[in-house]
């Protein structure tokens, strides 16, 4: 079943997506603690998530009062119903935060999606997962409470990379593959059965209860103003067993290390955003944990995973994550299933000391041209990996094109799925 998990709210911060108690929240407990409230006026509850600057949780930050206003006009400029889906489809390996969310909080996930469903006039909503457990999860509470005031499906398909991505949600709900579609349109244009669409990741929907209940500017009391709220972490590497974290937007990383477990002086860098937002040296120490700051640094929170590297070498795990994406491209895009395909086989022979120079030009070359060429942000992301790979370690890279890296001599970081949460076992 894997290592245990360790969940916690960051001290002195009360919880607002997370609960000490292990195990399924039940729809009595629920409401004990005030959820499923009478809605009242959805355009007022708009302008509450307007002014509290909830970002989206889900890798891109995008405004959520945005795409919500956006859904809600394109249906009543068309005259038809809008859709809702709660986005459960957690593809990056590293993070756990959605199937935590689903499996342990499943109401105040419902909850979320009730309140979105209301603001965009939605008549049909679904929770779309690829974790049979998180799905039982869900159809469990729904028997205890229905009452969500649209009717709620839970859709689930074959897990993969590219199957949370937006499109890939709705082409799969209308009936198509688990893939990403062309853009435009986009969801909010068109989307399930050809109706303005709202996508939004669980652990976003998940805190408009608390903005219903306490409003933006308690919402707001906690994180930066740039990145308001709190947000879950999943933490993983060093040697240590996961762990999942509700913190404030804009705590110091050295701080979230010391309550982990981890010393500052064995970190060698990090792997941002589950897999997607690239490799950050030693400089991630300086740093905290907010959008705006790791965008000035050329990184990202992405879905909330930071996977810490101490005794792994940078170039190993490099190799490993672009080999992931090589597997996990969609298969749709030439520019994506060769492009992952060249990176991957360099770094795996820059990893194995067979790499040359010319090689390593290759892949700086390509990590600059292949940007935005696919449908979907899969190339994106090995082209993230590649590029922080060569500029953040460097002098990783020139030990292995000399065949002198010690920690791969003692045995190079292999592994299918970097990282992976494979339990969600609550420690």
């Amino acid at each position: 079943m894997g290592a245990s998990l360790t969940v916690a709210a960051w001290p002195g911060c009360a919880a607002r997506l997370l609960r000490d108690q292990p195990g399924r929240e039940d729809y009595a407990a629920y409401r004990e603690l005030d959820g499923y409230q009478a809605l009242g006026s959805a355009d007022d509850l708009l302008a509450e998530v307007e002014r509290s600057g909830l970002l989206g949780r889900g890798g891109a930050a995008f405004p959520l009062a945005v795409k919500l206003r956006a859904v809600r006009d394109n249906g009543r400029r068309s005259g038809v119903g809008t859709v809702v889906i709660a986005n459960g489809e957690e593809g990056e390996p590293a993070s756990v935060k959605d199937r935590w969310l689903l499996r342990h909080r499943p109401h105040l996930v419902l909850d979320g999606l009730r309140l979105a469903a209301a603001i965009v006039d939605a008549e049909r909503a679904y929770v779309y997962v690829s974790d049979p457990e998180a799905a039982r999860s869900v159809e469990d509470a729904l028997t205890e409470f229905r009452s969500l005031g649209v009717p709620v499906e839970v859709w689930t398909v074959e897990p993969g990379y590219v199957a949370g991505e937006e499109t890939a949600a709705v082409r799969a709900l209308n009936g198509g593959p688990v893939k990403p579609a062309d853009k435009p349109p986009r969801p909010f244009q068109e989307g399930v059965g050809g109706r303005p669409t709202l996508v939004s990741n669980v652990e976003t929907l998940a805190n408009l209860p608390y903005l219903q209940q306490h409003g933006s500017a308690e919402f707001r009391s906690q994180g930066t103003s740039l990145s308001p709220g709190t947000f879950l972490l999943t933490l993983t590497g060093a040697g240590r067993p996961p762990g999942l974290y509700e913190l404030p937007l804009g705590l110091p990383f050295t701080e979230v290390l010391a309550l982990h477990g981890v010393s500052v002086e064995q970190v060698r860098g990090v792997l941002m955003g589950g897999y997607f937002a690239g490799m950050l040296n030693r400089s991630v120490l300086d740093a905290t944990l907010d959008y705006e700051r790791l965008r000035g640094l050329g990184s990202g929170l992405g879905a909330g995973a930071i996977s810490v590297l101490t005794d792994d070498c940078a170039v190993a795990v490099a190799a490993s994550v672009l080999a992931y994406f090589d597997r996990e491209n969609a298969g749709q895009c030439g520019s994506c299933f060769n492009g992952t395909a060249a990176m991957a086989a360099v770094a795996g022979a820059l990893r194995d000391g067979a790499a040359t120079t010319e090689d390593v030009s290759r892949l700086r070359r390509w990590s600059v041209m292949l940007r935005g060429r696919g449908a979907c942000a899969t190339l994106d992301a090995a082209t993230n990996t590649a590029a922080s790979l060569l500029d953040q370690f460097p002098h990783a890279v020139e030990r292995h094109l000399d065949n002198a890296c010690e920690p791969c001599r003692v045995g190079a970081f292999r592994a299918y799925r970097p990282y992976e949460v494979e339990a969600v076992v609550q420690a």
